[in-house]
């Protein structure tokens, strides 16, 4: 594939969700999964605390449906995901107990994967297909 002369992407500077309903939104990120904002007016949540994607990766639609379906379609009843973000977690039992306690479908239920990978996962009030993860290969990089 052909690279445009002077450009080449370096790093993640930024992902986020675009937020239709900030109190949903705020419940996940902040409250459920415990990550700290600063508040900007207009409620523009951010912070720079977290650290960055250890995987940036465009994730076939079919592979998205395989993984939690084990089907090659996204069923026409689940809104279609638009982004994936995946964190990781100290316990992806207890993260996907907490989370369905506070209604959220997992679609994906602490699922062993065949690299290692424990994971959940569910949709974001804004659509995304978020993966609660513990993944020993990128803890081992600490």
């Amino acid at each position: 594939m052909e690279q445009l002369a002077g450009i080449k992407a370096l790093f993640i500077a930024g992902f986020g969700p675009i937020v239709r309903d900030a109190t949903a939104s705020r419940k996940l990120y902040n409250q459920l999964l415990g990550i700290d904002f600063k508040e900007e007016t207009g409620g523009y949540l951010h912070t720079e605390g977290l650290n960055g994607a250890n995987s940036f990766a465009l994730w076939p639609l079919s592979q998205a449906a395989q993984s939690c379906f084990e089907k090659d379609a996204w069923p026409d009843e689940i809104p279609l995901p638009q982004a994936w973000l995946e964190f990781d977690v100290e316990s992806v039992e207890r993260a996907t107990a907490e989370l369905e306690s506070r209604g959220y479908r997992m679609l994906v239920k602490n699922r062993k994967e065949p690299w290692g990978q424990t994971v959940s996962r569910f949709l974001s009030p804004e659509g995304l297909l978020v993966g609660i993860t513990f993944t020993p290969l990128m803890r081992e990089q600490e």
